[in-house]
This record gives C-alpha cells, sequence and structure tokens, in this order.
C-alpha cells in the first residue's frame, strides 16, 4: 500500500495534537520492521546509503508504505526505512532525508527523525555529505559535528508547542552530545579512521553558495557547509534524544579552488570514502549505546 505525503503548501496546518497522532500512526506502522525497542537511530546523507546494506537480519519499508512520510527527489537518497542489528546493536536507519529546497516544511522535514525518536532510540546518529570551507582540510575527510550554525531559516519547533514532544524553549548549549563526542572519538582511534571535529553551517539550498558567502561562513567559525541535518538535530533536542552528527566533507567549497561544484562530485567522494566511513560506525554504534545507557 502506498501512502504519499502532499508537500506542506498544499495541506492545512496541522494542530499539535494531530501532528503527534500522524507520528505515532507512521510509528506503528515501522514497528512491521522494527519490532522491538532499537537501540540507535542513523539518518544517511547524500551517497552515504550503503551503511543500511551493512545490517544483519535487515528488514525495509518504502517511506511511500508508511503513513505521512514525506518522500525524497534527490539523488543519492533512497527513500527507505531499514531496520537490523550491526554488532549487536539493534539499529534502525532512514536511507535519505527530504530538504527545505524541496518544497517541505519544517515539519516535514524532521517527521522521520520524530518517527525514529517515537520508537525510542537511545541515541541519534545523524549523518550528511557537506562542502568543505576550512581550506586546511580536504575532500574525503569526516567530520565529528562539535556545533552549527543555522542559517537556513529552517525551525522545525515554529509554531504552537506540543508538551507532549517537549519543552516550549529547548536549550541546545550542548545539543550535540559530549558522551557520544567522546565515544565517536574513540571509535575514530580504534579503527584508525582520522577524524575533524568542526562546525556545521546549515543553508537552505538548493544553490550552492558563493565565494563571498563561503568567506563569510569561514569568518563566522565554520567549518563545513550544508543544507540538511540541522532541524533534525533540533527536533531530536526537543525530544529529548541525545544526538552525534556525522559530516561527509565531498568538496571544497565555492572560491577556494578554481572550479565549478556540482552533485556528482558529492557522490562519488561519499562513495571513495565508503569504506572509512562504514568502519567508523562500525566501531561507533556499540560505544554509542554503552555511553547513553551508563
Amino acid at each position: 500500500m502506498t501512502i504519499a505525503a502532499t508537500p506542506f503548501a498544499e495541506r492545512e496546518r496541522l494542530s499539535p495534537g494531530s501532528e503527534l497522532a500522524r507520528i505515532d500512526e507512521a510509528a506503528a506502522r515501522a514497528r512491521a520492521v522494527c519490532p522491538e525497542r532499537p537501540d540507535v537511530g542513523v539518518v544517511l546523507g547524500s551517497g552515504l546509503g550503503a551503511f543500511a546494506d551493512e545490517l544483519q537480519g535487515a528488514r525495509s519499508l518504502d517511506y511511500r508504505e508508511l503513513p505521512h512520510f514525506p518522500v525524497s527527489s534527490v539523488v543519492g537518497h533512497a527513500g527507505r526505512l531499514v531496520a537490523g542489528t550491526l554488532e549487536g546493536v539493534r539499529v534502525v536507519v532512514m536511507q535519505g532525508r527530504v530538504h527545505a529546497y524541496e518544497g517541505w516544511s519544517p515539519t516535514e522535514i524532521v517527521f522521520g527523525t520524530r518517527v525514529l525518536c517515537r520508537l525510542g532510540v537511545r541515541a541519534l546518529v545523524l549523518t550528511n555529505a557537506a562542502g568543505c570551507v576550512n581550506p586546511e582540510w580536504s575532500p574525503g575527510d569526516l567530520m565529528r559535528m562539535r556545533d552549527h550554525v543555522n542559517l537556513s531559516n529552517v525551525n522545525p519547533l515554529v509554531g504552537p508547542n506540543d508538551a507532549s514532544l517537549g519543552t516550549r524553549f529547548p536549550d541546545l548549549s550542548r545539543i550535540y552530545d559530549p558522551r557520544l563526542a567522546k565515544a565517536l572519538e574513540d571509535a575514530a582511534g580504534a579503527v584508525g579512521v582520522p577524524l575533524r571535529a568542526g562546525v556545521y553551517v546549515c543553508l537552505l539550498g538548493p544553490s550552492y553558495e558563493t565565494p563571498a558567502e563561503i568567506r563569510f561562513l569561514r569568518t563566522i567559525g565554520g567549518d563545513a557547509v550544508g543544507m540538511s541535518t540541522v532541524p533534525e538535530v533540533i527536533a531530536a533536542a526537543h525530544m529529548g534524544v541525545p544526538v552525534a552528527g556525522i559530516s561527509c566533507l565531498t568538496n571544497m567549497a565555492a572560491g577556494i579552488l578554481d572550479q565549478p561544484l556540482s552533485h556528482s562530485e558529492v557522490t562519488e567522494t561519499a562513495d571513495r570514502v565508503r569504506g572509512r566511513f562504514l568502519a567508523l560506525l562500525h566501531a561507533f554504534l556499540p560505544r554509542a549505546v554503552a555511553a547513553v545507557s551508563g
């Protein structure tokens, strides 16, 4: 059965209670592939979907089979919910996401993330492909998100607050959980994967940034730039779920090199670093569960 979501411009504004009902309806359907409480939720960004193939005993649902679930139209986002185990950890994976530039509302952008949280994940790992703003780093580097700057004008908490999901004014001062940060650093060291730590800047897109904009982002402390993740981080923090973020730096941002930017470069670089990315997650997920369970 196919149940499609409708872009927000064509829908009536939902009340908080009705949104929670929609989340619970999707979560109930998701339990067909995820009957036990998952330990960790993972959201996979552009070109990083291969991780879902690593899960043992994997079962999946197309997003179109999940009530109210928005479906991405971007290359590199398969659009499947996959559940299984990895290194003894119960994992539920979103193989792809939607973005504001596709025409989805902030509430819809984070709908999948809220479903993962509603399923009971103890930690959420959000990944993305990002442009490299720091000129001392290189395409193919992996970066732990230690903080972010939200310049996208997208915040999923705008509007009436549903107290059953979270507080009206959540604190974001430690939004990237320090326990998960240490577990991620330890995992990287254990498998010999170099891991940067930096600030991710979220812009709206879909056009890439201008060289002047990249100079500005560098001035305000940005190390990487992308068009996703931050709204999902905010939604998870709102629901009290610990978060870790990993960026795959797929290209140097505009103006650093004398060459045009393209989405094909993003997916090609993500494919090139697949082995390191997978090794890092294999080592990290058991440590993540231990970190938030202790």
